[in-house]
């Protein structure tokens, strides 16, 4: 295994090609404006939490409303890194509520290929599996209307459970 002194000499001299730097901006930039358009048009069905930058392998933010919130679960709009796709994931508030939660939800469509709960969530739905960062208006448009759509039927699935 590298040591640590190897392993930040490869990140520093990928930095300085300039490549990752622009990308992850623009990355944290769409996620950014993907929040703030969300926030714009669903402002009065969720309540949109600020951007999160995990360890350069999500970027994401939450959104609840009242009924996720007397469950004491949130939404959170995903861009997983590792992956380079959107994911909608359902989370508990504490550990013990996603466990609570992924026992009741673990046979749905979402989960009924994982043998063990996410490390991070309940659900994790991905709703673009390969973006084209080309065309970032129809690429919005897709995460807007495929974000809803999850969140619509996760929702369904909580009322109706």
């Amino acid at each position: 295994m590298k040591n640590l002194n190897d392993i930040v000499a490869v990140y520093q001299n990928e930095l300085r090609k300039g490549d990752i730097i622009v990308a992850y901006n623009q990355l944290v930039k769409l996620m950014m404006n993907t929040r703030t358009e969300l926030a714009k048009e669903l402002g009065h069905q969720y309540s949109f939490a600020t951007i999160l930058h995990g360890y350069m392998d999500y970027t994401y933010f939450y959104y609840t409303n009242d009924f996720l919130k007397s469950k004491k679960l949130k939404l959170g709009l995903v861009l997983n890194h590792l992956e380079m796709r959107f994911e909608v994931w359902l989370l508990g508030n504490t550990i013990p509520i996603q466990k609570e939660y992924w026992n009741l939800l673990k046979s749905t469509k979402w989960n009924k290929y994982k043998t063990e709960m996410p490390q991070y969530s309940i659900i994790e739905a991905v709703i673009i599996a390969k973006p084209d960062f080309n065309n970032l208006t129809l690429l919005s448009h897709h995460i807007h209307q495929n974000m809803i759509q999850v969140s619509d039927e996760i929702i369904e699935l909580l009322e109706n459970t």
